[in-house]
Protein backbone atom coordinates (compact mmCIF):
# COMPACT_ATOMS: atom_id res chain seq x y z
CA UNK A 1 0.00 0.00 0.00
CA UNK A 2 1.37 3.38 -0.92
CA UNK A 3 1.69 5.99 1.79
CA UNK A 4 -1.42 8.05 2.37
CA UNK A 5 -2.33 10.57 5.00
CA UNK A 6 -5.58 11.60 6.56
CA UNK A 7 -7.04 14.78 5.17
CA UNK A 8 -7.29 17.78 7.38
CA UNK A 9 -10.93 17.49 8.35
CA UNK A 10 -12.77 15.04 10.56
CA UNK A 11 -14.96 14.00 7.62
CA UNK A 12 -12.34 11.41 6.70
CA UNK A 13 -13.14 9.37 9.80
CA UNK A 14 -15.94 7.76 7.82
CA UNK A 15 -13.60 6.27 5.24
CA UNK A 16 -14.16 2.81 6.72
CA UNK A 17 -10.70 2.03 8.00
CA UNK A 18 -11.66 2.79 11.61
CA UNK A 19 -14.66 3.15 13.81
CA UNK A 20 -14.57 5.37 16.86
CA UNK A 21 -15.87 4.06 20.13
CA UNK A 22 -16.21 6.16 23.25
CA UNK A 23 -15.53 5.23 25.95
CA UNK A 24 -13.06 2.52 24.88
CA UNK A 25 -13.86 -1.02 25.94
CA UNK A 26 -11.38 -3.45 27.43
CA UNK A 27 -10.02 -6.42 25.51
CA UNK A 28 -8.53 -9.66 26.77
CA UNK A 29 -4.97 -10.48 25.80
CA UNK A 30 -2.57 -13.23 26.84
CA UNK A 31 -1.17 -10.81 29.41
CA UNK A 32 -4.49 -9.66 30.92
CA UNK A 33 -7.22 -7.14 30.24
CA UNK A 34 -6.23 -4.03 28.36
CA UNK A 35 -7.90 -0.86 27.13
CA UNK A 36 -6.53 2.37 25.67
CA UNK A 37 -6.95 3.92 29.12
CA UNK A 38 -5.61 1.08 31.30
CA UNK A 39 -2.24 2.87 31.45
CA UNK A 40 -3.86 5.30 33.89
CA UNK A 41 -3.70 2.61 36.59
CA UNK A 42 0.12 2.47 36.33
CA UNK A 43 2.98 4.69 37.41
CA UNK A 44 3.41 7.30 34.68
CA UNK A 45 6.88 8.75 34.16
CA UNK A 46 7.82 11.59 31.78
CA UNK A 47 4.19 12.82 31.59
CA UNK A 48 3.67 16.46 32.62
CA UNK A 49 1.27 17.66 35.26
CA UNK A 50 -1.38 19.88 33.67
CA UNK A 51 -2.58 22.58 36.11
CA UNK A 52 -5.90 22.96 34.26
CA UNK A 53 -7.45 19.48 34.33
CA UNK A 54 -10.69 20.63 32.69
CA UNK A 55 -8.78 22.06 29.73
CA UNK A 56 -6.86 18.78 29.45
CA UNK A 57 -10.06 16.75 29.39
CA UNK A 58 -11.58 19.05 26.76
CA UNK A 59 -8.47 18.65 24.59
CA UNK A 60 -8.57 14.86 24.89
CA UNK A 61 -12.22 14.83 23.82
CA UNK A 62 -11.48 17.11 20.86
CA UNK A 63 -8.60 14.93 19.67
CA UNK A 64 -10.64 11.74 20.13
CA UNK A 65 -13.17 13.15 17.65
CA UNK A 66 -10.54 14.29 15.15
CA UNK A 67 -9.54 12.42 12.03
CA UNK A 68 -6.92 9.66 12.36
CA UNK A 69 -3.51 10.73 11.14
CA UNK A 70 -2.72 7.30 9.67
CA UNK A 71 -4.94 4.36 8.85
CA UNK A 72 -5.01 0.73 9.93
CA UNK A 73 -4.32 -0.61 6.44
CA UNK A 74 -1.07 1.36 6.35
CA UNK A 75 -0.13 0.03 9.78
CA UNK A 76 -0.71 -3.55 8.63
CA UNK A 77 1.36 -2.94 5.52
CA UNK A 78 4.28 -1.71 7.60
CA UNK A 79 4.14 -4.79 9.83
CA UNK A 80 4.13 -6.94 6.69
CA UNK A 81 7.24 -5.19 5.39
CA UNK A 82 8.96 -5.41 8.77
CA UNK A 83 8.21 -9.14 8.83
CA UNK A 84 10.15 -9.41 5.57
CA UNK A 85 13.02 -7.53 7.21
CA UNK A 86 12.83 -9.88 10.18
CA UNK A 87 13.51 -12.72 7.77
CA UNK A 88 16.61 -10.93 6.46
CA UNK A 89 15.13 -9.82 3.13
CA UNK A 90 15.13 -6.03 3.57
CA UNK A 91 16.57 -3.16 5.59
CA UNK A 92 14.97 -0.36 7.65
CA UNK A 93 15.95 3.31 7.65
CA UNK A 94 14.55 5.49 10.44
CA UNK A 95 15.44 9.17 10.10
CA UNK A 96 14.36 12.62 11.18
CA UNK A 97 14.67 15.36 13.78
CA UNK A 98 15.48 14.70 17.39
CA UNK A 99 12.38 16.72 18.20
CA UNK A 100 10.08 18.49 15.80
CA UNK A 101 9.27 22.10 16.61
CA UNK A 102 6.61 24.61 15.72
CA UNK A 103 9.12 27.28 14.71
CA UNK A 104 11.22 25.09 12.40
CA UNK A 105 8.27 23.63 10.50
CA UNK A 106 8.10 24.41 6.78
CA UNK A 107 7.52 22.59 3.52
CA UNK A 108 11.20 23.01 2.65
CA UNK A 109 12.32 21.49 5.94
CA UNK A 110 10.12 18.42 5.45
CA UNK A 111 11.19 18.12 1.80
CA UNK A 112 14.91 18.36 2.54
CA UNK A 113 14.83 15.62 5.18
CA UNK A 114 12.64 13.48 2.90
CA UNK A 115 15.01 13.78 -0.05
CA UNK A 116 18.11 12.99 2.00
CA UNK A 117 16.30 9.85 3.13
CA UNK A 118 15.62 9.07 -0.54
CA UNK A 119 19.32 9.43 -1.31
CA UNK A 120 20.32 7.30 1.65
CA UNK A 121 17.78 4.65 0.66
CA UNK A 122 19.17 4.57 -2.88
CA UNK A 123 22.72 4.14 -1.54
CA UNK A 124 21.60 1.35 0.80
CA UNK A 125 19.51 -0.42 -1.84
CA UNK A 126 22.20 -0.23 -4.51
CA UNK A 127 25.06 -1.06 -2.18
CA UNK A 128 23.30 -3.60 0.02
CA UNK A 129 21.12 -5.24 -2.64
CA UNK A 130 18.06 -5.11 -0.41
CA UNK A 131 14.86 -3.03 -0.49
CA UNK A 132 14.75 -0.30 2.14
CA UNK A 133 11.76 0.39 4.38
CA UNK A 134 11.63 4.16 4.92
CA UNK A 135 10.30 5.43 8.25
CA UNK A 136 10.41 9.11 9.16
CA UNK A 137 10.78 10.41 12.70
CA UNK A 138 8.20 12.91 11.53
CA UNK A 139 4.61 14.06 12.06
CA UNK A 140 4.62 13.37 15.80
CA UNK A 141 8.17 13.39 17.20
CA UNK A 142 7.64 16.35 19.52
CA UNK A 143 7.89 15.15 23.11
CA UNK A 144 11.26 14.25 24.60
CA UNK A 145 12.09 12.42 27.83
CA UNK A 146 14.13 14.46 30.28
CA UNK A 147 16.63 13.33 32.88
CA UNK A 148 15.23 15.88 35.35
CA UNK A 149 11.69 17.30 35.69
CA UNK A 150 13.10 20.75 36.47
CA UNK A 151 15.78 23.08 35.15
CA UNK A 152 17.62 25.82 37.03
CA UNK A 153 19.01 28.95 35.35
CA UNK A 154 20.50 31.85 37.34
CA UNK A 155 19.00 30.50 40.54
CA UNK A 156 15.49 30.16 39.08
CA UNK A 157 14.02 26.63 38.94
CA UNK A 158 11.21 25.85 36.50
CA UNK A 159 9.80 22.73 34.80
CA UNK A 160 12.06 21.32 32.10
CA UNK A 161 11.23 21.86 28.44
CA UNK A 162 9.58 18.62 27.28
CA UNK A 163 8.78 19.40 23.67
CA UNK A 164 6.64 21.87 21.75
CA UNK A 165 3.52 19.73 22.20
CA UNK A 166 3.82 20.21 25.97
CA UNK A 167 5.45 23.55 26.81
CA UNK A 168 7.72 26.26 25.39
CA UNK A 169 11.49 26.29 25.59
CA UNK A 170 11.73 30.07 25.71
CA UNK A 171 11.36 32.52 27.28
CA UNK A 172 12.46 30.91 30.53
CA UNK A 173 9.36 31.89 32.46
CA UNK A 174 6.81 30.05 34.56
CA UNK A 175 4.10 30.76 31.99
CA UNK A 176 6.12 29.40 29.05
CA UNK A 177 7.18 26.27 30.93
CA UNK A 178 3.66 25.45 32.13
CA UNK A 179 2.18 22.38 30.42
CA UNK A 180 -0.53 23.62 28.05
CA UNK A 181 -2.98 21.07 26.54
CA UNK A 182 -3.71 23.38 23.59
CA UNK A 183 -0.22 22.52 22.38
CA UNK A 184 -1.41 18.96 21.70
CA UNK A 185 -3.98 20.36 19.29
CA UNK A 186 -1.35 22.58 17.66
CA UNK A 187 0.93 19.56 17.28
CA UNK A 188 -1.90 17.53 15.74
CA UNK A 189 -2.55 20.32 13.23
CA UNK A 190 1.14 20.43 12.26
CA UNK A 191 1.16 16.65 11.89
CA UNK A 192 -1.69 16.79 9.39
CA UNK A 193 0.29 19.29 7.31
CA UNK A 194 3.48 17.25 7.53
CA UNK A 195 1.68 14.09 6.48
CA UNK A 196 0.06 15.80 3.51
CA UNK A 197 3.44 17.17 2.40
CA UNK A 198 4.98 13.69 2.71
CA UNK A 199 2.06 12.19 0.82
CA UNK A 200 2.55 14.65 -2.02
CA UNK A 201 6.29 13.97 -2.27
CA UNK A 202 6.01 10.19 -1.91
CA UNK A 203 3.17 9.65 -4.39
CA UNK A 204 3.29 12.69 -6.67
CA UNK A 205 6.31 11.74 -8.79
CA UNK A 206 9.05 13.42 -6.75
CA UNK A 207 10.36 10.01 -5.62
CA UNK A 208 10.64 8.67 -9.18
CA UNK A 209 14.14 7.26 -9.77
CA UNK A 210 14.38 9.25 -12.97
CA UNK A 211 14.64 12.34 -10.75
CA UNK A 212 17.45 11.05 -8.57
CA UNK A 213 19.78 13.92 -9.57
CA UNK A 214 17.20 16.42 -8.33
CA UNK A 215 17.36 14.94 -4.83
CA UNK A 216 20.90 16.25 -4.26
CA UNK A 217 21.09 19.26 -1.98
CA UNK A 218 23.19 22.18 -3.24
CA UNK A 219 25.70 22.11 -0.38
CA UNK A 220 26.39 18.39 -0.99
CA UNK A 221 26.78 18.60 -4.76
CA UNK A 222 30.40 19.80 -5.01
CA UNK A 223 31.93 17.40 -2.47
CA UNK A 224 33.62 13.98 -2.57
CA UNK A 225 30.47 12.42 -1.13
CA UNK A 226 28.39 14.16 -3.79
CA UNK A 227 30.80 12.89 -6.44
CA UNK A 228 30.47 9.34 -5.11
CA UNK A 229 26.69 9.67 -5.23
CA UNK A 230 26.82 10.94 -8.83
CA UNK A 231 28.91 7.95 -9.91
CA UNK A 232 26.39 5.62 -8.35
CA UNK A 233 23.55 7.59 -9.96
CA UNK A 234 25.05 7.05 -13.41
CA UNK A 235 25.05 3.30 -12.85
CA UNK A 236 21.43 3.42 -11.73
CA UNK A 237 20.52 5.46 -14.81
CA UNK A 238 22.18 2.90 -17.06
CA UNK A 239 20.02 0.22 -15.46
CA UNK A 240 16.91 2.36 -15.92
CA UNK A 241 17.68 2.83 -19.61
CA UNK A 242 18.01 -0.93 -19.99
CA UNK A 243 14.71 -1.49 -18.18
CA UNK A 244 12.99 1.03 -20.43
CA UNK A 245 14.47 -0.65 -23.52
CA UNK A 246 12.97 -4.01 -22.57
CA UNK A 247 9.54 -2.51 -21.99
CA UNK A 248 9.37 -1.60 -18.31
CA UNK A 249 7.12 1.42 -17.73
CA UNK A 250 9.31 3.80 -15.76
CA UNK A 251 6.43 6.25 -15.32
CA UNK A 252 4.06 3.69 -13.83
CA UNK A 253 2.88 3.85 -10.21
CA UNK A 254 5.40 1.25 -9.03
CA UNK A 255 8.26 3.47 -10.20
CA UNK A 256 6.87 6.95 -9.48
CA UNK A 257 5.72 6.48 -5.88
CA UNK A 258 7.11 4.91 -2.74
CA UNK A 259 5.97 3.68 0.64
CA UNK A 260 6.88 6.11 3.41
CA UNK A 261 5.85 5.53 7.01
CA UNK A 262 6.03 7.62 10.18
CA UNK A 263 7.10 6.84 13.74
CA UNK A 264 7.73 8.58 17.02
CA UNK A 265 8.39 7.86 20.67
CA UNK A 266 5.19 7.04 22.52
CA UNK A 267 5.58 9.50 25.37
CA UNK A 268 2.62 11.87 25.82
CA UNK A 269 -0.01 9.25 26.65
CA UNK A 270 -3.08 11.55 26.85
CA UNK A 271 -2.43 12.47 23.20
CA UNK A 272 -1.77 8.86 22.18
CA UNK A 273 -4.88 7.53 23.89
CA UNK A 274 -7.04 10.19 22.27
CA UNK A 275 -5.86 9.12 18.82
CA UNK A 276 -6.34 5.39 19.41
CA UNK A 277 -9.12 3.87 17.31
CA UNK A 278 -10.72 0.46 16.88
CA UNK A 279 -9.91 -1.01 13.46
CA UNK A 280 -13.16 -2.24 11.97
CA UNK A 281 -11.33 -4.79 9.80
CA UNK A 282 -9.28 -6.59 12.44
CA UNK A 283 -11.12 -5.60 15.62
CA UNK A 284 -7.82 -4.43 17.12
CA UNK A 285 -6.83 -1.10 18.62
CA UNK A 286 -4.55 1.09 16.52
CA UNK A 287 -2.81 4.27 17.63
CA UNK A 288 -3.46 6.43 14.59
CA UNK A 289 -0.87 9.08 15.53
CA UNK A 290 1.82 7.10 13.67
CA UNK A 291 2.45 3.82 11.89
CA UNK A 292 5.04 2.67 14.44
CA UNK A 293 5.46 3.71 18.07
CA UNK A 294 8.49 3.05 20.23
CA UNK A 295 9.15 3.17 23.96
CA UNK A 296 12.45 4.46 25.24
CA UNK A 297 15.02 3.32 27.76
CA UNK A 298 13.31 5.37 30.50
CA UNK A 299 9.75 4.07 29.85
CA UNK A 300 10.08 0.44 28.72
CA UNK A 301 9.82 -1.09 32.20
CA UNK A 302 6.83 -3.46 32.70
CA UNK A 303 5.46 -1.69 35.78
CA UNK A 304 5.13 1.67 34.02
CA UNK A 305 2.26 3.30 32.13
CA UNK A 306 3.98 3.46 28.72
CA UNK A 307 4.66 -0.26 28.70
CA UNK A 308 1.03 -0.90 29.60
CA UNK A 309 -0.29 1.36 26.85
CA UNK A 310 1.74 0.04 23.91
CA UNK A 311 1.34 -3.66 24.74
CA UNK A 312 -2.29 -3.59 23.61
CA UNK A 313 -1.76 -1.75 20.32
CA UNK A 314 -1.85 -3.42 16.92
CA UNK A 315 0.86 -1.05 15.63
CA UNK A 316 4.36 -2.39 15.10
CA UNK A 317 6.33 -1.50 18.21
CA UNK A 318 9.91 -0.40 18.77
CA UNK A 319 11.84 -0.74 22.01
CA UNK A 320 15.07 1.11 22.79
CA UNK A 321 17.63 -1.21 24.39
CA UNK A 322 20.78 0.04 26.13
CA UNK A 323 23.62 -1.96 27.62
CA UNK A 324 21.73 -1.75 30.92
CA UNK A 325 19.16 -4.22 29.56
CA UNK A 326 19.69 -7.86 30.43
CA UNK A 327 18.77 -10.78 28.15
CA UNK A 328 15.96 -11.54 30.59
CA UNK A 329 14.62 -7.97 30.25
CA UNK A 330 14.50 -8.30 26.47
CA UNK A 331 12.80 -11.69 26.57
CA UNK A 332 10.14 -10.33 28.92
CA UNK A 333 9.51 -7.45 26.52
CA UNK A 334 9.16 -9.81 23.57
CA UNK A 335 6.87 -12.16 25.52
CA UNK A 336 4.59 -9.26 26.49
CA UNK A 337 4.58 -7.22 23.30
CA UNK A 338 4.56 -10.19 20.95
CA UNK A 339 3.03 -13.21 22.74
CA UNK A 340 2.21 -14.90 19.43
CA UNK A 341 5.76 -14.36 18.11
CA UNK A 342 4.62 -12.58 14.94
CA UNK A 343 7.51 -11.50 12.67
CA UNK A 344 7.61 -7.72 12.26
CA UNK A 345 5.65 -7.01 15.42
CA UNK A 346 8.65 -5.83 17.53
CA UNK A 347 11.77 -3.90 16.53
CA UNK A 348 14.64 -3.91 19.02
CA UNK A 349 16.58 -0.65 18.70
CA UNK A 350 19.99 -0.91 20.34
CA UNK A 351 21.73 2.20 21.71
CA UNK A 352 24.86 1.05 23.52
CA UNK A 353 28.03 2.75 22.16
CA UNK A 354 30.49 0.66 20.15
CA UNK A 355 32.04 -0.79 23.31
CA UNK A 356 28.65 -1.61 24.77
CA UNK A 357 27.54 -3.30 21.56
CA UNK A 358 30.54 -5.63 21.51
CA UNK A 359 30.23 -6.38 25.23
CA UNK A 360 26.48 -6.71 25.78
CA UNK A 361 24.69 -7.38 22.50
CA UNK A 362 25.94 -10.95 21.82
CA UNK A 363 24.31 -12.31 24.99
CA UNK A 364 21.01 -10.61 24.14
CA UNK A 365 21.05 -11.93 20.57
CA UNK A 366 21.85 -15.44 21.82
CA UNK A 367 18.97 -15.37 24.30
CA UNK A 368 16.53 -14.21 21.62
CA UNK A 369 17.77 -16.83 19.15
CA UNK A 370 17.69 -19.65 21.70
CA UNK A 371 14.12 -18.73 22.64
CA UNK A 372 13.09 -18.76 18.97
CA UNK A 373 11.80 -15.19 19.18
CA UNK A 374 11.29 -12.96 16.15
CA UNK A 375 12.64 -9.40 16.23
CA UNK A 376 13.88 -6.78 13.80
CA UNK A 377 17.34 -5.64 14.94
CA UNK A 378 18.04 -1.93 14.42
CA UNK A 379 20.97 0.22 15.56
CA UNK A 380 20.51 3.68 17.05
CA UNK A 381 24.15 4.82 17.07
CA UNK A 382 23.49 8.39 18.18
CA UNK A 383 21.83 8.31 21.60
CA UNK A 384 24.61 6.54 23.45
CA UNK A 385 27.30 8.88 22.15
CA UNK A 386 26.28 12.32 23.33
CA UNK A 387 28.44 14.60 25.46
CA UNK A 388 28.89 18.28 26.26
CA UNK A 389 31.76 19.89 24.37
CA UNK A 390 34.17 22.18 26.15
CA UNK A 391 32.50 25.21 24.56
CA UNK A 392 29.18 24.24 26.11
CA UNK A 393 27.37 22.68 23.14
CA UNK A 394 25.74 19.28 23.46
CA UNK A 395 27.16 17.22 20.62
CA UNK A 396 28.21 13.82 19.26
CA UNK A 397 31.25 12.65 17.33
CA UNK A 398 30.67 11.31 13.83
CA UNK A 399 33.47 8.79 14.39
CA UNK A 400 31.75 7.38 17.51
CA UNK A 401 28.49 7.01 15.60
CA UNK A 402 30.22 5.21 12.75
CA UNK A 403 32.12 2.97 15.18
CA UNK A 404 28.88 1.88 16.85
CA UNK A 405 27.32 1.07 13.49
CA UNK A 406 30.33 -1.00 12.48
CA UNK A 407 30.23 -2.84 15.82
CA UNK A 408 26.52 -3.55 15.30
CA UNK A 409 27.15 -5.14 11.92
CA UNK A 410 30.20 -7.05 13.15
CA UNK A 411 28.33 -8.60 16.07
CA UNK A 412 25.37 -9.64 13.95
CA UNK A 413 27.68 -11.20 11.36
CA UNK A 414 29.44 -13.15 14.11
CA UNK A 415 26.11 -14.27 15.61
CA UNK A 416 24.61 -15.23 12.25
CA UNK A 417 21.72 -12.77 12.54
CA UNK A 418 20.44 -10.01 10.29
CA UNK A 419 21.50 -6.44 11.07
CA UNK A 420 18.16 -5.06 10.00
CA UNK A 421 18.35 -1.28 10.08
CA UNK A 422 19.56 2.04 11.41
CA UNK A 423 17.81 4.77 13.41
CA UNK A 424 19.28 8.26 13.07
CA UNK A 425 18.59 11.75 14.37
CA UNK A 426 19.29 13.69 11.19
CA UNK A 427 18.17 16.58 9.04
CA UNK A 428 18.43 17.70 5.44
CA UNK A 429 19.87 21.01 6.59
CA UNK A 430 23.56 21.99 6.66
CA UNK A 431 23.62 22.24 10.44
CA UNK A 432 26.77 21.96 12.57
CA UNK A 433 25.60 19.95 15.56
CA UNK A 434 27.69 16.73 15.41
CA UNK A 435 31.48 16.96 15.33
CA UNK A 436 33.49 15.43 12.52
CA UNK A 437 32.65 13.91 9.18
CA UNK A 438 34.90 12.96 6.27
CA UNK A 439 33.84 15.96 4.16
CA UNK A 440 33.22 19.52 5.34
CA UNK A 441 34.18 18.41 8.84
CA UNK A 442 32.31 20.08 11.68
CA UNK A 443 34.86 21.44 14.15
CA UNK A 444 34.74 22.70 17.70
CA UNK A 445 35.36 26.29 16.64
CA UNK A 446 35.83 28.21 13.39
CA UNK A 447 33.76 28.84 10.24
CA UNK A 448 32.29 25.32 10.39
CA UNK A 449 32.30 25.14 14.17
CA UNK A 450 29.50 23.92 16.38
CA UNK A 451 28.23 27.41 17.05
CA UNK A 452 27.98 28.47 13.41
CA UNK A 453 24.72 26.62 12.58
CA UNK A 454 23.59 24.92 15.78
CA UNK A 455 19.80 24.93 15.43
CA UNK A 456 18.41 21.87 17.19
CA UNK A 457 15.60 22.22 19.74
CA UNK A 458 16.88 19.26 21.68
CA UNK A 459 19.70 16.82 20.79
CA UNK A 460 22.32 17.29 18.04
CA UNK A 461 21.50 15.93 14.58
CA UNK A 462 23.61 14.62 11.74
CA UNK A 463 23.54 16.97 8.77
CA UNK A 464 22.81 15.81 5.22
CA UNK A 465 26.49 15.31 4.38
CA UNK A 466 27.18 13.22 7.47
CA UNK A 467 24.01 11.19 6.88
CA UNK A 468 25.05 10.29 3.34
CA UNK A 469 28.55 9.39 4.50
CA UNK A 470 27.03 7.00 7.02
CA UNK A 471 24.80 5.51 4.32
CA UNK A 472 27.84 4.62 2.23
CA UNK A 473 29.50 3.13 5.32
CA UNK A 474 26.42 1.02 6.09
CA UNK A 475 26.13 -0.08 2.46
CA UNK A 476 29.70 -1.40 2.63
CA UNK A 477 28.91 -3.31 5.83
CA UNK A 478 25.79 -4.77 4.20
CA UNK A 479 27.92 -5.94 1.29
CA UNK A 480 30.49 -7.41 3.65
CA UNK A 481 27.76 -9.38 5.47
CA UNK A 482 26.64 -10.87 2.15
CA UNK A 483 30.13 -11.60 0.86
CA UNK A 484 30.02 -8.96 -1.87
CA UNK A 485 33.10 -6.95 -2.95
CA UNK A 486 33.43 -3.30 -1.96
CA UNK A 487 31.68 -0.64 -4.03
CA UNK A 488 33.72 0.55 -6.99
CA UNK A 489 33.17 4.24 -6.28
Amino acid sequence: MKFSAALLTASTVGVGAMVLQEPPSATRSTTGFWSPSSWRTKVAKQIPVYPDEEALKATEVKLSKSAPLVFAGEVRELEKQLADCCMGNSFVLFGGDCAESFDEFSTDHVRDTFRVMLQMSLILTYGGSKPVIKIGRMAGQFAKPRSSPTETIDGVTLPSYQGDNINAESPFTAEARMADPQRMVDAYDQCTQTLNILRAFSSGGYANLSRLHQWTLDFVEQTPTGSRYRKMSRKVEESLRFMKAIGVDLDGPEMSSIDFFTAHECLLLPYEEALTRLDSTSGKWVDTSAHLLWVGERTRQPEFAHFEFVRGLANPLGVKISDKASPEDVLQILDTFNPHNIPGRVTLITRMTAKGIRKSLPAIIKAVKDAGKHAVWVSDPVHGNGFQAENGFKTRKFEDIRDELEAFFDVHREMGTHAGGIHLEMTGKAVTECLGGDNNEVTLEGPNGLGSRYETHCDPRLNAMQSMELAFCVAEKMREAQGFPNLEF
